[in-house]
């Protein structure tokens, strides 16, 4: 069904190689955090007006987000560009070579609509803030993804982890998180004259700490548990009287991780009530599972070169969690991964990945993916059949959500 096309889709995007290398070496160079990243909003938009394309900037009411769409009528396909780094370790996430990668499939699928006439539309959407910040949350509240029938991404990851030959996995399931800050509130007191007239909010911090490795012990293997304390007091002679501990509580779906947070809640109410701490809980951007639409994912591993993207396998190639997950629960999602050339200890998230992603080789694979997603993304637009199926097991899908 993509034959017919796919010279116009991959031309298109091997002629703009020159904008493309333009945009991930500027977002890779100019790291911005969570809703900060006006730079790359900014070389977006020149980029795409460049092109001759409408686009709309702080979109969705997000200061760095954009849209921009193509296509009239027909089924609707978006694709995600993150562009958002990591504190002190800049893009170590590959957060260029995701943008990189979905404005590829973006330029393809418009070519082909261009050029065939046929109905449907295409959408690249500016998505900032994926490291915390939630960005899809605020988007899809705020209507970008209502009506889609696809929204499709590709990410990077250690590609050391892989089997020889393999470059990238299809199915890429992530896990769901709830996000909390828990405060805890007692009395300050003089630490050396009356530490009797205290009451110990730090105390009520490392209680609900060491309950919480005990609880590892009986948590399924796929979950995980882990928090930073956001503050401890601020003199030793003080009794911390004010504290606060931020945790991450994951699972396999979202109704799992919303059962594992009631058991972790269980520890810090019972680190309260041991030290006579009042507490109350903040939540933070929860994330839900990525649910992968596996017509979407078979699609994507036919459309690139044979043998070099593995279906399913390895599982946890890519460990962790996203707000596109809340994305699958909106639309059928693609979340695909592909490896860069790291070391051992240079996964996602450390100073040598954010090197990696910054390599020729690495935009090289970004922009193959990118033509992959292309091909799926242009199938779902013109084969009716491909898109129902893909549509109906996303519908089976959201009910065994609720129920797991």
């Amino acid at each position: 069904m993509t034959s017919d096309w796919s010279p116009t889709i991959t031309g298109e995007i091997d002629q703009r190689l020159p904008e493309l290398a333009a945009l991930n070496s500027k977002i890779h160079s100019n790291p911005e955090l969570a809703y900060e990243e006006f730079q790359a909003h900014d070389t977006f938009v020149e980029i795409l007006g460049s092109l001759g394309f409408q686009v709309t900037p702080h979109a969705y009411g997000l200061e760095t987000a954009f849209s921009a769409e193509v296509g009239s009528g027909g089924r609707l396909v978006i694709y995600n560009a993150e562009y958002d780094a990591l504190p002190g370790i800049g893009h170590a996430c590959g957060h260029n070579l995701i943008a990189s990668a979905s404005l590829a499939s973006f330029l393809g699928v418009a070519a082909a609509l261009k050029a065939s006439g046929k109905p449907g539309r295409v959408r690249l959407l500016g998505t900032p803030a994926e490291e915390g910040g939630g960005g899809k949350l605020k988007l899809i509240a705020n209507g970008a993804y209502k009506g889609a029938d696809a929204s499709l991404m590709v990410h990077p990851g250690p590609g050391h982890t892989l089997p020889a030959g393999i470059r990238g996995v299809s199915f890429v399931r992530m896990l769901a998180n709830v996000k909390m800050q828990v405060f805890f509130t007692g009395r300050e007191s003089h630490a050396a004259i009356a530490p009797w007239d205290g009451v110990n909010a730090l105390d009520a911090v490392c209680l609900s700490y060491n309950a919480i490795s005990m609880l590892r012990q009986q948590m399924l293997p796929t979950q995980r548990v882990h928090g930073v304390i956001r503050a401890g007091g601020e003199r030793p002679n003080v009794t911390p009287a004010d504290t606060c501990i931020e945790y991450y509580v994951r699972s396999e779906t979202r109704t799992g991780a919303a059962k594992l947070w009631q058991r972790v809640l269980k520890c810090f109410e019972g680190a309260a009530t041991a030290t006579g701490c009042t507490m109350r809980t903040a939540e933070l951007n929860s994330y839900a599972d990525v649910r992968p639409n596996p017509s979407l994912c078979k699609a994507y591993v036919e459309a690139m070169p044979a043998g070099t993207v593995a279906y399913d396998e390895p599982a946890d190639f890519l460990a962790g969690s996203t707000d596109m997950g809340d994305v699958c629960y909106a639309c059928p999602g693609f979340h695909g991964a592909f490896g860069i050339e790291t070391k051992v200890g240079e996964a996602n998230h450390t100073k040598g990945f954010a090197a990696a992603a910054g390599t020729e080789e690495s935009f090289r694979r970004a922009i193959e993916c990118g033509k992959g997603m292309a091909a799926v993304g242009w199938r779902v637009l013109i084969d009716d059949a491909f898109a129902a199926v893909a549509k109906k097991e996303w519908e089976d899908d959201m009910v065994k959500a609720q129920q797991a």
